[in-house]
């Protein structure tokens, strides 16, 4: 493998260039060179510095890297552990018995983890839906974990066990933002917690911290009896709707709902292999794209999938187009064009996932953005040839296997297909520590029918969210 020495430019040699701008240009056999952390020129046959690393991009595709939105990255310790559970049994089994458990060494083991699953996915960005900060030792556990790993990285801090305007008002809490959020370029912040209708509106004080501190919300939004249209109105008539808001799922809601998500500028976290396996609700691109709603993807916990957007994608043109087919044919109908197109959910995975966090910066390969890039490329593969349809080729045909270069901030973190600068071995000491730390506690019995978990008659319909005894018909009412 090429020795990668840090500062040294870096181009990719006559690839096949999806920059990602608005035209969803193809372009063929054209160079990327990056300089420090930065796209310097995209194009054919670039005049490159001296000194500069030169990497073959014949028959591959270089396209930005990719972003996922929404990803509980602590929950990676179980990968598969719930690969037949439901979105309820996900919520006993963490909201109200056994997320409890995890300790801050916990929180590193499984964040540590997904942070190099990601890069090795050619997902470059990812948001951290850190919901098992239990304490800021957790807190400062997740953020140690996400800067070991050479990828970028969003913090979205949240507490399932707690109530969120109790911990966002914590002395301790503050502290842990002064101390470790201080403009890292490789490391954004968010409040990571979800609106349960309840008609006091007990979240009220931590969107006001949020603003006080003058970061975005992310929320689960419109997850079939949990949470509702109800929580939407909340935050519309109390001014908490801002264009940096990302509600996650959405796809339970009224046509109401996503007018107010519309008009104030958010944007939402498509999951659609959740959403799809878990009951959340049916996958809502088809509304969304109705009401002109920005779209990202994320792949919410690999508790149950895979973490990376590959599947994201390919996931999600097959049931948006499912719902298409499925409607025409109760009218007797049938579909002649997709509405849903590949470069559509390619730019999702990318550019989408870059608006939603409010960084121009990143999602396209234009000269000044930052220098986040993925090659795909398998020389090895019969599936990486022939290579008719770009955006297709990416949305179907590809897959983790085929990353064969990742670029993060312009350090090469992934090279022929081996991770560079990462101690995969350590990881899985840590993860397997994990393992054997919860599967003792909880004891072997326990351990076993947690992956198919019987649950209570009581809890069949119970509320997850544990400070506050709200129903309704539309959450957790029977």
């Amino acid at each position: 493998m090429t020795e990668f020495e840090a500062g040294r430019p870096v181009v990719l040699r006559g690839g096949t260039v999806l920059p990602m701008t608005d035209g969803h240009e193809v372009l063929s056999g054209v160079d990327v060179l990056v300089e420090g952390d930065r796209i310097a020129a995209v194009g054919p046959e670039l005049a490159v510095p001296d000194g500069t690393i030169e990497i073959d991009a014949t028959d591959g595709i270089v396209m930005p890297g990719m972003i996922d939105t929404h990803r509980h990255m602590w929950q990676t310790a179980m990968r598969g552990y719930g690969a037949d559970w439901t979105l309820t049994q996900y919520f006993v089994w963490y909201y109200l018995e056994h997320g409890r458990l995890f300790r801050p060494e916990d929180v590193h083991a499984g964040n540590t983890l997904a942070a190099i699953e990601a890069i090795d996915a050619g997902v470059t960005t990812v948001v951290d839906w850190s919901h098992g900060l239990q304490t800021v030792d957790h807190a400062d556990a997740a953020v140690d974990a996400l800067q070991s790993v050479p990828g970028r990285f969003v913090l979205a801090y949240g507490n399932i066990q707690a109530p969120p305007a109790e911990w966002t008002a914590a002395p301790e809490f503050r502290d842990f933002v002064s101390r470790r959020i201080t403009g890292d370029d490789m490391l954004g912040f968010q409040l990571a917690f979800d609106v349960v209708g309840d008609p006091a509106f007990p979240e009220k004080p931590a969107f006001e911290v949020a603003r006080d501190l003058g970061v975005s919300v992310t929320t689960h939004a419109g997850v079939w009896g949990a949470t509702s249209d109800e929580g939407i109105r909340q935050m519309y008539e109390h001014g908490f709707m801002t264009p940096g808001t990302v509600y996650v799922h959405a796809a339970t809601l009224e046509p109401d709902s996503y007018h107010r998500i519309a008009a104030t500028g958010g944007s939402i976290s498509v999951s659609t292999e959740s959403e799809q396996s878990a009951g959340q609700g049916y996958p809502p691109t088809w509304a969304i794209r109705l009401h002109g709603i920005p779209v990202s993807l994320s792949m919410d916990t690999s508790v149950w999938w895979s973490g990376d957007l590959f599947s994201a994608m390919r996931t999600t043109l097959g049931a948006d187009r499912s719902r298409a087919h499925l409607e025409a044919h109760a009218k007797g109908d049938t579909v002649t064009h997709c509405a849903l197109r590949a470069d559509q959910v390619v730019e999702w995975a990318t550019r989408g996932g870059a608006r939603a966090l409010g960084r121009d910066d990143l999602g396209s390969l234009e000269p000044g953005k930052k220098a986040d890039l993925v090659l795909i490329k398998n020389d090895r593969s019969p599936v990486s040839f022939p290579l008719l349809n770009p955006y297709g080729h990416v949305a179907f045909q590809a897959q983790r296997g085929d990353v064969h270069t990742v670029v993060v901030n312009g350090r090469v973190v992934k090279h022929e297909h081996e991770l560079v600068g990462v101690d995969l071995a350590a990881a899985r000491r840590q993860v397997e520590s994990t393992v054997e730390y919860l599967r003792s506690t909880m004891g072997e019995e326990t351990w076993l029918k947690g992956m198919n978990p019987d649950i209570t008659e009581t809890k069949i319909l119970d509320n997850p969210y544990t400070y506050t005894d709200y129903r309704s018909s539309a959450t957790r009412d029977r």
